[in-house]
């Protein structure tokens, strides 16, 4: 048996890996499948801002529907606290979020760093770092940065590339991973 502490993965957390990876990989295949269909399927989102001083833990998700007034707390949680503006944050993002955070199989709400970001902040982070992309995903509400004080960036990237479905982040120096829901890719260290 493999200790949990120098992997991050419990076995409860790889247990339930194939049931997040099929809901992250393929969402609107949730409805299809009859047998997911009153199985008590939910999902869970934590997450507090260092920046707002707001936190939110919530259930975002039952039994193949998202709850519409729920995604839109999200939407204003994750919203860019810089200039105040909102986007619909894309719901694959958020149920990476919650995968990794299952498979980590973790009580600590993640801290977000970065939900949406205007263009105008955009560009003033792209002007003060390299590491900030020109057409970032951020600018369309299909990327987060985030933070877990019980695990490293190690484990985090782990276990968002283990959901398979977008793309995963390593930035050491600056302690967060970034999740995004477009091409499967990574990257950093």
């Amino acid at each position: 048996m493999t200790n949990s502490a120098s992997t991050g993965f419990t076995r409860r957390g790889l247990l339930g890996l194939f049931a997040a990876t099929a809901v992250v990989a393929a969402p609107t295949y949730s409805n299809a499948f009859g047998l997911l269909r009153g199985a008590g399927d939910i999902r869970r989102i934590r997450m507090y801002s260092g920046r707002t001083g707001e936190s939110i833990d919530t259930i975002y998700w039952i039994e193949g529907k998202y709850i519409k007034e729920v995604v839109k707390e999200i939407n204003y949680f994750m919203r860019d606290w810089r200039t105040d503006d909102t986007m619909s944050m894309d719901l694959r993002t958020i149920d990476i979020m919650a995968a990794s955070h299952r498979i980590l199989d973790v009580s600590e709400p993640y801290m977000l760093l970065s939900g949406y970001r205007s263009p105008k902040t955009n560009a003033m982070l792209r002007s003060r770092s390299r590491g900030v992309a020109k057409k970032s995903l951020h600018m369309v509400g299909q990327a987060a940065d985030l933070r877990l004080k019980s695990r490293s960036v190690g484990q985090m990237a782990r276990a968002a590339e283990a959901c398979a479905s977008g793309g995963v982040g390593r930035y050491s120096g600056s302690n967060f991973v970034h999740m995004d829901c477009g091409p499967v890719r990574h990257w950093g260290g």
